[in-house]
């Protein structure tokens, strides 16, 4: 297996980026001793195992807002809002704004397992080859561009509803209200909506891409015998 595996990586070294595609098709079908079938299954198993492992956690409470990987801070616009509110005595009302919509991102994800089932399911051999001699997040990549427009399209609404079911809706109405009221201000009326939304699949995926490098540079996380011979490919 290893002659194997250091004949591939010299034709890699020799080769330029426009013809790695061409050495990656013409791999044998047994490749370490692995068959097509076990390399694929492999990069699938491990894509699962990120999202059961990782993508769970941010669907409990605080699993966005005590996480600081992927806290849901406030955007830009929003950043003197919160310092002038704090500045006049109202730090809980911006510290509940913040929490609020972190709970909308925690509600949204519990949608994201179906989209990533099938994203995974329609994994091609070709697909797996190329994640599994990519870079640290290559899996997280695939499911990155096979998956946002879904996510989005699925998240949106939720977290249009997660907002009126926490009171996300009221509380920021509250203090936008508030903060334009006070002197010398300039009014704001962010889409808070399609923010958190956008957040929240950057916490997803940044969650994904944690357990993929944990796969793939701790032998111990490889969990199962074929995560174990697929990476010891890449290894």
């Amino acid at each position: 297996m290893k002659k194997t595996i250091c004949l591939v990586l010299t034709v890699f070294m020799l080769q330029s980026c426009a013809e790695m595609q061409q050495v990656l098709e013409q791999l044998p079908q047994q490749t370490g001793g692995l068959s097509q079938l076990e390399i694929g299954n492999g990069l699938k198993e491990a894509l699962d195992k990120g999202i059961s492992q990782q993508v769970s956690k941010l669907t409990a409470t605080d699993g966005f807002y005590k996480n600081n990987l992927v806290k849901i801070l406030l955007p830009d616009e929003l950043q003197k809002v919160d310092k002038t509110l704090r500045s006049v005595g109202l730090s809980s009302l911006a510290d509940e704004g913040l929490k609020v919509l972190n709970r909308a991102a925690e509600d949204a994800v519990k949608e994201a397992t179906p989209i990533f089932v099938d994203a995974v399911k329609q994994m091609s051999f070709n697909d797996a080859k190329n994640i599994l001699l990519g870079s640290d997040n290559a899996a997280t990549q695939y499911l990155q561009n096979t998956t946002s427009t879904a996510l989005y399209a699925k998240f949106n609404p939720v977290i249009q509803k997660s907002f009126a079911k926490v009171g996300a809706d009221k509380i920021w109405n509250q203090i936008i209200t508030k903060y334009n009221s006070l002197p010398l201000t300039t009014d704001v009326n962010p889409n808070l909506t399609d923010y958190t939304t956008n957040k929240a699949m950057d916490g997803v995926f940044k969650m994904i891409a944690v357990e993929e490098k944990d796969i793939r540079n701790n032998i111990s996380a490889r969990t199962t015998t074929l995560l174990q011979k697929v990476f010891a490919l890449q290894d």
